[in-house]
């Protein structure tokens, strides 16, 4: 989306699909303050086409989302996304740590 003039949001005239995404969020993501705890700045889904997010996962800062995502952490695993991170059709599950050295 972009920000207009007086504040009103419209689709991004760049988005290739000229639709919004279909995102599909966990439990985990349904109260405000642990949305804003599992996502440490909104990710880039200018080319995402569908999102499903499922279980204990959260994401690093400047995450790009491109075509189909798929995260889901078993149950009690934890996955998480690391800053800077490109995921591009990719299905992740299981317990997923990433670490930068």
């Amino acid at each position: 989306y972009t920000v207009e003039s007086g504040g009103r949001l419209s689709l991004n005239p760049k988005r290739q699909f000229g639709a919004n995404p279909h995102v599909k969020l966990g439990e985990q993501f349904a109260k405000v303050d642990a949305y804003a705890q599992r996502l440490a700045s909104i990710p880039d889904i200018l080319e995402l086409e569908h999102l499903t997010v499922s279980g204990d996962v959260c994401f690093g800062r400047e995450v790009t989302l491109r075509g189909t995502v798929i995260i889901v952490a078993n149950s009690g695993a934890h996955i998480d996304i690391p800053s800077g991170a490109i995921l591009e059709n990719k299905v992740i599950s299981g317990n997923l740590n990433i670490v930068d050295h």
